[in-house]
């Protein structure tokens, strides 16, 4: 029997192991930032190819015939790279194999259209207006009080910012100018004040099997704007049987209304504080980011990234939901500006109360900037199981501030002297004297 084969674009180490598990043959092209991170496991038998721009598709076909592979047929294509969503399904058309149908694709990443399909199915979204260009705004009505300015085909909270009026807006405009930003089309989409939620899912054949909601402690923009450390939690299907019966009928007229047949799937949603309605916000062929797969694998025994690489084949997901008691999130873990020196190791966070698994994305050496300018902008992330709201609560501070007690970050601004100084006192107990000028 012939193995089943899979063309994967961008590395997704849950859809990797997925491979492995269920003996599809991969291969994988992917950008260099993870071909060098030395992070990527490999199914046995599986084939990488590094290439500059996996958004590209001239890339993609020249990385595969210089590897021999241009002429080779693979049963699906699958991608959980935002940016690359359009391109995998232009290059399953175009080489007849499975993949999200090119116009669906573009439905889930340009938010204007996006928006404009649910609104015409009755679905309710934001009021939004396209800045075609923003360069020049002078045209653009601004019939809001207030609105968020995001890029029409972004990701996560990169370039966006609030917007409070015309004089804001024409000021973004300006700083676009001046510093050639080549990104210029943009959408105004009115400010929606109320609770965050996400819905992750699953939709085979155009049936929804799953969907689990879950909820950011604050909006995610507020935090980045007010460059707040952000944390999540999923919420329970009984203890938050509400917001599941509020959210189910949205979620499921936006999955029907985008097309989408085979897929995992990411969407934002907004309860408004006044009135309660559930409002669209923008959704994605994708899963989420921040330990999503592993905070959904914890509350509700669903794993994303096999059921990623199954839609992409055509197989229904057999999923065994098991909705576990407690509180499962997330808390991102942050720093300040600076060279990372060191900080605790995996073992050390995993002992903590709660702590059931950890990732560091930033090694030691690396530079943390002055502020982080999108939600994913994280050293690193610990996965809390609570038994309720106000102990997860309670360890999400616990465990920021310990981390931050041994986390040690260089001024990059210091003189030699200075930076002596700093060591001294960061390690006292070592002893870094010059052995010819005993210490003052």
């Amino acid at each position: 029997m012939t193995r089943p084969s899979v063309l994967m674009i961008g590395a997704d180490p849950y859809v990797l192991r997925a491979c492995e598990a269920h003996d599809v043959e991969t291969v994988l092209l992917c950008n260099s930032g993870a071909y060098d991170s030395g992070r990527i496991h490999m199914p046995p038998g599986g084939t990488i190819i590094r290439v500059d721009d996996v958004t590209n598709v001239e890339d993609l076909v020249g990385g595969l015939h210089r590897a021999g592979m241009g002429g080779r047929s693979f049963d699906a294509v699958q991608t959980t790279w935002e940016f690359s969503v359009v391109t995998a399904a232009v290059l399953a058309r175009t080489m007849g194999t499975r993949g999200i149908a090119p116009e669906t694709a573009l439905h889930f990443r340009d938010k204007s259209l996006q928006k404009s399909r649910l609104a015409a199915a009755g679905v309710p979204v934001a009021r939004t207006e396209v800045v075609h260009d923003l360069y020049d705004v002078s045209t653009v009505e601004f019939a809001f009080e207030r609105a968020v300015l995001k890029p029409i085909a972004g990701g996560g909270t990169t370039s966006t910012s609030v917007v409070r009026d015309r004089a804001e807006l024409e000021k973004l405009s300006r700083e676009c100018r001046e510093k050639k930003e080549t990104a210029r089309t943009f959408l105004l989409e009115e400010f929606v004040e109320g609770d965050e939620w996400m819905a992750e899912g699953v939709v085979h054949d155009g049936e929804i099997l799953f969907f689990g909601l879950g909820a950011y402690t604050e909006p995610c923009l507020a935090a980045v704007d007010g460059q707040e450390p952000l944390s999540l939690r999923r919420l329970d299907p009984t203890t938050d049987a509400d917001a599941y019966a509020a959210t189910e009928p949205v979620v499921r007229d936006a999955i029907a209304a985008l097309g989408l047949r085979d897929s995992v799937f990411h969407m934002e949603l907004f309860r408004e504080k006044e009135t309660g309605r559930i409002v669209f916000s923008e959704c994605a062929a994708r899963r989420g980011g921040a330990l999503t797969q592993e905070q959904v694998l914890a509350k509700f025994n669903v794993d994303l990234g096999e059921a990623a690489l199954l839609c992409a084949l055509g197989r229904r997901p057999r999923l065994d939901v098991k909705v576990h008691p407690g509180t499962v999130g997330c808390a991102g873990l942050y720093g300040p500006p600076g060279t990372i020196v060191d900080y605790p190791d995996t073992d050390a966070l995993m002992a903590l109360p709660d702590v059931a698994f950890v990732q560091l994305w930033v090694p030691p050496g690396a530079t943390l900037s002055s502020k982080f300018s999108a939600s994913a902008d994280m050293l690193g992330a610990v996965l809390l199981v609570s038994d309720s709201v106000e102990e997860f609560d309670r360890r999400v501070t616990e465990t920021r501030q310990w981390f931050a007690n041994r986390l040690a970050v260089a001024d990059p601004a210091l003189t030699g002297g200075q930076r002596w100084a700093w060591v001294r006192r960061q390690w006292p107990d070592r002893n870094y004297s010059d052995s010819l000028f005993p210490p003052a």
